[in-house]
């Protein structure tokens, strides 16, 4: 037990966690013995009913539409947080990351278009490799040990926030289904009495999470993604207790989401989303445009947009790079952004999802080539430019 409890105390159980998920998924989709049960497990229906209410869909829906309403709710909570007390509170901060994150999320796109400009289909896949998994990144980071300086993680871990926060907004204005104006007008309710409770100042955090639950079902049947309702409830999760200012309702909700986000939720969608048979894959499969423009915006794109949309505003002059940073190191952590596995594949199942097996499988393939070679360049870069760690002394 003791060895359990230490591993799940190292920063790099998610990652593992994370990737040990998507290989048995790979091992659940192309084992005879198992990928007839992985695919009914997927497809199993789960209805809840409540009056006039029903929500009826497959599992893998309730994991993409439900079970990720939680880490988005994390997120919302860390991007709160970080905007008012983090390292996004000062501007000076704000630019190179920020920076980073615009070219990380335009360069890729435009190279997946480019790829695909022919199809109009395939052009809806425009934002999948515009995304960032800080969970695999970081943990490549891990791989390092002490030579990473503090200033890289920083640096990465808030590029990763402005990545999240353009993939919010990419989703909520692209990948919306038909507009239910009366579930959008009880959503629009639910909003009013968050803010209403908020300015009441009432810090405990039932009330929200019982709207919030409203919310997240009026989003979802109001034809926009249902995630989107956990960043909006936790614009609302107060900062502080004013009656109590050692305790902060909102640090208390992220660290509590924090362990189940990262050991239950991710893994659990990387297993249920990572299954690609590869049994009849053939060279024509993975040179098709959609996962070729995949798997070349995550590498050539992430690299080049973060990379050089970074080296901007230090070329003007208005900021430098951090002690500890060189541009190489640079080079190396815009690579690292190319690993875009949960986030690409989330996007890819909202854009492809009445595509058909065949768009599905074009981009998870696209996503998981493009997501491994950019893991082992950063790495490699990195392991090439950072300082050799000092030796320990006796």
């Amino acid at each position: 037990m003791k060895a359990v409890k230490l591993f799940f105390q190292h920063e790099m159980a998610g990652g593992i966690l994370l990737f040990s998920a998507a290989v048995a998924a790979l091992a659940a989709a192309n084992l005879p013995v198992l990928s007839e049960l992985y695919a009914q497990l997927l497809d199993t229906p789960i209805a809840v009913k409540i009056g006039a209410l029903k929500i009826d869909k497959p599992m893998l829906l309730w994991v993409n539409d439900g079970l990720m309403a939680m880490f988005f709710l994390l997120v919302g909570l860390e991007l709160k947080r970080e905007f008012y007390e983090g390292e996004l509170s000062d501007w000076r901060k704000v630019m190179l990351p920020g920076m980073g994150a615009l070219g990380g999320m335009f360069v890729p796109a435009m190279i997946y278009i480019a790829f695909n400009y022919h199809d109009s289909f395939a052009l809806h896949g425009w934002a999948i490799p515009a995304a960032t998994d800080i969970a695999f990144a970081l943990g490549v980071l891990t791989l390092l040990g002490s030579r990473v300086p503090l200033t890289i993680k920083v640096f990465l871990t808030s590029l990763a926030i402005f990545d999240d926060i353009g993939a919010i907004i990419v989703i909520a204005i692209f990948y919306t289904s038909k507009i239910s104006f009366v579930a959008l007008g009880i959503a629009a309710l639910c909003i009013v009495a968050l803010y209403v409770v908020n300015r009441k100042g009432v810090c405990r955090l039932l009330p929200y999470m019982l709207i919030g639950t409203v919310l997240w079902v009026a989003v979802l049947k109001s034809g926009v993604h249902a995630t989107l309702a956990g960043v909006i409830l936790a614009i609302f999760i107060p900062m502080r207790n004013p009656r109590n200012k050692d305790v902060s309702p909102l640090r208390w909700l992220e660290h509590s989401l924090h362990t189940t986000v990262l050991f239950v939720t991710l893994p659990v969608f990387a297993f249920c989303n990572a299954g690609i048979p590869l049994l009849d894959v053939g060279i024509e499969q993975i040179t098709h445009s959609i996962p070729l423009g995949i798997a070349m915006g995550l590498v050539f794109g992430k690299l080049i947009g973060v990379f050089c949309f970074s080296m901007i505003p230090v070329l003007l002059g208005w900021v430098t790079l951090p002690k500890e940073f060189s541009r190489m190191s640079l080079l190396g952590v815009s690579a690292l952004c190319g690993i875009g596995f949960t986030m690409s594949l989330f996007i890819g199942a909202l854009a492809f999802e009445s595509g058909g097996d065949n768009l599905m499988f074009d981009e998870r393939i696209g996503i998981m080539i493009g997501s491994i070679i950019s893991g082992f360049a950063g790495y490699f870069i990195l392991r090439y430019s950072l300082p050799k760690a000092k030796p320990v002394a006796a």
